[in-house]
């Protein structure tokens, strides 16, 4: 298999991405004022490109940044064009500077199951549902995770209403059997992968506090870069994964959309 071109296009101009520079100052860097997406391509296309320009366009109307959906699109497609077919990463980033920044970028690697360690945390309000470049508190929280030897970070507000983790969705199937997700209302991120897994599965979705989660009998972690990822435990504490039928059912809608909307 051929490997990941590792190019960034900064306002149409691409160049190695550890040689590619950012013209400043800019407050994208400076104050993390900017607004992102990350996409995944398979086999040179990129999936639900659509969706993952209007929630830019939706993140960066929340904090008044003005965007150019249409040299976003083209100078994707040139990078993209660069990967010759090849499974990657794409990230999109518009900076307060207005700035245009493209990047090629390996497929992370994700073991089948993950622990999760739940850490509080506050959603900040006014930027709730905004995918703005002011990710340190997320990336903290993971380390915070990873300190106390789990994996990844299941966030949780102050009132113990479970959110989701740093970079993906939350599902589990509670004591009664239902497939559950937070609702958008409380603070998670608007996401696609999110989105197609209700769509296409009998998920109840609302406010639900973590004790809900830890005696569930199956969860897992959707999103673009992991698809479906079951969880094996939760502060140390085992979650069943086999069997694991509404984590299986929801890989296998996710599996059918991509073959579906995919050329």
């Amino acid at each position: 298999m051929n490997e990941v071109p590792l190019l960034t296009s900064i306002d149409g101009v691409v160049t190695a991405s550890g040689e590619a520079l950012l013209p400043m100052p800019d407050d994208g860097l400076l104050r993390g004022d900017g607004v992102f997406e990350v996409l995944r391509s398979y086999e040179g296309t990129l999936f639900a490109l659509g969706d993952h320009l209007e929630r830019l366009g939706r993140s960066a109307a929340a904090i008044g940044l003005e965007i150019q959906r249409d040299p976003l699109e083209a100078e994707t497609a040139a990078l993209l064009a660069r990967a010759d077919g090849v499974d990657c990463l794409v990230r999109i980033v518009v900076t307060r500077g207005g700035r245009r920044i493209i990047g090629l970028e390996k497929l992370l690697v994700h073991t089948p199951s993950i622990s999760l360690a739940t850490v509080t945390y506050s959603p900040t309000v006014i930027l709730n549902g905004v995918k703005s470049l002011s990710y340190a508190a997320n990336m903290e929280a993971t380390r915070i995770a990873k300190r106390s030897g789990a994996a990844e970070a299941l966030l949780v507000r102050p009132d113990g209403i479970v959110l989701e983790a740093p970079t993906s969705a939350l599902f589990w199937v509670s004591e009664s059997g239902s497939l559950k997700t937070t609702s958008l209302e409380t603070g998670v991120l608007d996401s696609i992968t999110r989105d197609r897994i209700i769509e296409h599965c009998d998920v109840e979705v609302g406010a639900f506090p973590i004790r809900d989660v830890m005696t569930s009998s199956e969860a897992f972690l959707a999103s673009t870069t992991r698809e479906v990822q079951t969880v094996d435990s939760i502060d140390g504490e085992k979650i069943p994964t086999s069997p694991a039928p509404r984590t299986l059912e929801a890989a296998k809608a996710f599996a059918a959309v991509l073959q579906a909307e995919l050329p």
